[in-house]
């Protein structure tokens, strides 16, 4: 019988791919569930497109603003234990932009659709805090529009995130999903680039589509990590 805390101690290399799920007991809504952010929402793709940015910017900022900054939210268990396996001997590849790895402590994260709290001026690149585009999207030395540095509807992954991402998933060998339904691409498809031998184990209320011969741990990822010892 598959035993998480075994594979965990044995393994050499842990990547964790994850998703939403893994910031909902933080008291960040998941994205496509009933009461997530996409819930009461008519066109939240088109909300949170490059095309809105382009032509909307005043729109973008304010969904931007009142649906998706949540301050206040702490690290909770998962990203505790997996800041923990990973600082010894691994990577997390996160489709999360609630920066929660790095509030954990975790140093080897590959944040594959951005960080809403770095905020850059599309016309010079400054950098600015995100308390400023709280405030206002528009940096008032050049006019040009601020915009959180996550991946928008309609835009490519960079590149060197992508390569970053295959490097931890090519060279791991366990590899543990969880907290996503893993049909979101091009994330679901990095799993293609794990080693033949690897182990791969999912951590998910529900069953997800998983390659053949992966081991599927069903219920709640926060009691499943608060077992395990790290």
């Amino acid at each position: 019988m598959f035993d998480l805390q075994t594979a965990i101690q044995q393994a050499k290399h842990v990547t964790f791919m994850t998703g939403a799920g893994v910031s909902t007991a933080s008291g960040i809504p998941d994205y496509r569930s009933k009461g997530g952010l996409y819930a009461d929402q008519v066109d939240p793709e088109y909300a949170l497109s490059i095309d809105n940015l382009q032509a909307h910017h005043e729109d973008f900022h304010k969904f931007v603003v009142n649906n998706m900054y949540f301050p206040a939210a702490k690290p909770n268990v998962i990203h505790e234990k997996m800041a923990t396996i990973t600082n010894q001997k691994g990577t997390i590849v996160t489709q999360n932009v609630d920066g929660l790895d790095r509030k954990a402590g975790a140093e080897h994260v590959v944040e594959f659709h951005g960080n809403l709290y770095r905020i850059y001026c599309q016309t010079c690149h400054k950098h600015f805090d995100y308390e400023t585009y709280l405030k206002s999207d528009v940096h008032a030395a050049d006019g040009g529009i601020l915009r959180p540095d996550i991946v928008l509807y309609g835009e490519p992954i960079n590149p060197d995130t992508v390569s970053a991402a295959i490097e931890a998933i090519s060279t791991a060998d366990l590899l543990i999903v969880v907290g996503t339904s893993f049909v979101v691409y091009p994330f679901a498809g990095l799993i293609g680039y794990a080693q033949p031998e690897a182990t791969i184990v999912a951590v998910n209320r529900e069953k997800i589509a998983l390659p053949e011969g992966a081991h599927m741990v069903q219920g709640d990822a926060v009691n499943v990590f608060a077992k395990l010892v790290v």
